[in-house]
């Protein structure tokens, strides 16, 4: 394995632990950080073991980059550190669920398209190429660099997406009822 992919494997197995902890915190609320509490253990243990690394240290170290992050804050409670996730915390796990259900969420196609057009300035550069992204890993298909498409309802989705990025007017949503040749959408989205 060459050292990109190996970095990248890296990454991603630090993502993943990342996830389960704000994940066992958004559902919990807090976890006590002294003993790393069990649920984030049993969450996370199996990405920790594959990494060969002691799941305490990776732990601790992947709650501090979500910290500095903002999802994740440290508070002392009766002589006890505390985790506790915060408000943009919440909207991240809430923007990975809605990633998968869009993804995953095999609906009947109601015949309209749902296209999303954005403008961001180019002073803003990194929320354009982030926006890309996210509309990526979603599932969106993209039909120019500024246009993308899905064929059902992901208003609530490019919502969160918008608050996230703080975007507003930069970026618009439309129910379409037609587009021109369209079957390489309809081949696309299996809609057929």
């Amino acid at each position: 394995m060459g050292t990109v992919e190996r970095k990248a494997k890296e990454l991603r197995r630090r993502a993943h632990i990342q996830r389960a902890i704000l994940g066992t915190l958004a559902v919990s609320g807090a976890l006590a950080a002294v003993a790393l509490a069990p649920a984030i253990v049993a969450a996370a243990g199996l990405i920790a073991r594959q990494s060969g690394y002691k799941f305490g240290y990776r732990a601790r170290t992947a709650a501090g980059r979500l910290a500095q992050k903002g999802l994740v804050r440290f508070v002392e409670r009766d002589g006890k550190k505390w985790i506790e996730i915060t408000e943009k915390g919440r909207r991240a796990v809430e923007l990975d669920t809605m990633k998968v259900a869009a993804l995953l969420g095999k609906r009947r196609w109601d015949k309209r398209y749902r296209v999303v057009i954005f403008d961001v300035p180019e002073v803003r550069k990194s929320t354009r190429r982030r926006l890309r992204q996210l509309m990526k890993e979603c599932g969106l298909l993209r039909i120019q660099d500024s246009v993308w498409l899905f064929p059902h309802d992901c208003e609530e989705l490019i919502t969160l997406i918008k608050t996230d990025l703080n975007i507003g007017r930069e970026v618009l949503y439309l129910v379409v009822e037609s587009i021109e040749n369209d079957k390489w959408i309809q081949n696309h989205f299996r809609l057929r």
